[in-house]
């Protein structure tokens, strides 16, 4: 019962034929990815990594049935894919292109927010189920199916952080990068969520960083869910200094709230297992779930 993908979701690669794509659809498909097709507009019908390739997002649809897409189309075009994907009716759009240009990703919210479809990304490392489907560009071999879901702002720290739970023996359901930019499709609080309501997922781990109100707002949610489970958060940029873009385009310290003190010191009023270090993730959550 993993969230949002899974071993038979329908996947296809919009920018397929670029070297993003290929190289990146190569290593899905390797994983054991159903990745059923590719979408180039001006290649349709040719045969890409032995997989067909569409002209358009629709074409996709009704032939293969596709109902996930993972975008690597340059910054310039992809607010464009990602409005076509949900037109098409796909129901779960990644989004892995970094530097969109935040006015075009503001049509791109008012747009999707009356369709039936969840956007993850932009600038994310992509969802993984472990042993089902790597939608995004993480290395799989460090992901092992298990019990502990996580949502992260960060790609390398969403790595780093599956691979201690992993090497705590606890494993992951499904790691959800949600994308560092200011605005993006999945916040922090409907990914937690997703997770919440996962029967196989006892346990999450939620990693945020300066800049934006996203780790507050899941905080208080989770506390008046009733931490039905147990949360442990970190918290990255502790060292940045203030007014400072670190990283990622949303990590802009706008206030007293925006700082990485603050939001670890709401997250542990909201019943979160606070660490201060990422390497102490794996250990807290060995300490929660025993």
């Amino acid at each position: 019962m993993s969230v949002l993908v899974n071993k038979n979701s329908k996947i296809i690669v919009q920018g397929f034929t670029g070297s993003e794509g290929t190289f990146h659809a190569g290593q899905m498909i390797d994983y054991g990815t159903n990745v059923v097709g590719g979408v180039t507009p001006g290649k349709g019908g040719q045969v890409h990594l032995g997989k067909p390739v569409f002209n358009t997002v629709k074409e996709s649809v009704d032939k293969v049935g596709a109902d996930t897409s993972i975008i690597f189309v340059p910054p310039a075009f992809a607010a464009d894919a990602i409005m076509e994907s949900a037109d098409a009716g796909i129901k779960v759009i990644i989004c892995i292109t970094e530097g969109i240009p935040t006015a075009d990703m503001v049509k791109v919210k008012a747009y999707i927010d009356n369709k039936d479809c969840r956007l993850v990304g932009p600038n994310c490392p992509g969802v993984i189920t472990p042993d089902e489907a790597k939608v995004g560009i993480m290395p799989g071999f460090i992901f092992k199916k298990g019990r502990v879901g996580i949502v992260s702002k960060s790609g390398t720290l969403t790595y780093e952080a599956a691979d201690q739970v992993v090497k705590q023996g606890y494993g992951i359901t499904t790691a959800i990068g949600i994308g560092g930019d200011p605005i993006i499709g999945t916040t922090t609080k409907e990914a937690v969520e997703l997770l919440m309501n996962d029967p196989e997922t006892e346990a999450i781990v939620m990693i945020g960083e300066i800049g934006g109100n996203l780790e507050a707002e899941a905080a208080q949610w989770i506390k008046a869910d009733g931490n039905r489970k147990p949360v442990v958060g970190f918290i990255a940029g502790q060292t940045a200094p203030a007014g400072r873009t670190m990283g990622h385009a949303g990590a802009i310290v706008g206030g007293a709230d925006d700082t990485a003190q603050a939001k670890m010191k709401i997250l542990a009023e909201n019943g979160i297992h606070v660490v201060s270090s990422p390497a102490k993730i794996g250990e807290m959550i060995a300490k929660v779930l025993k």
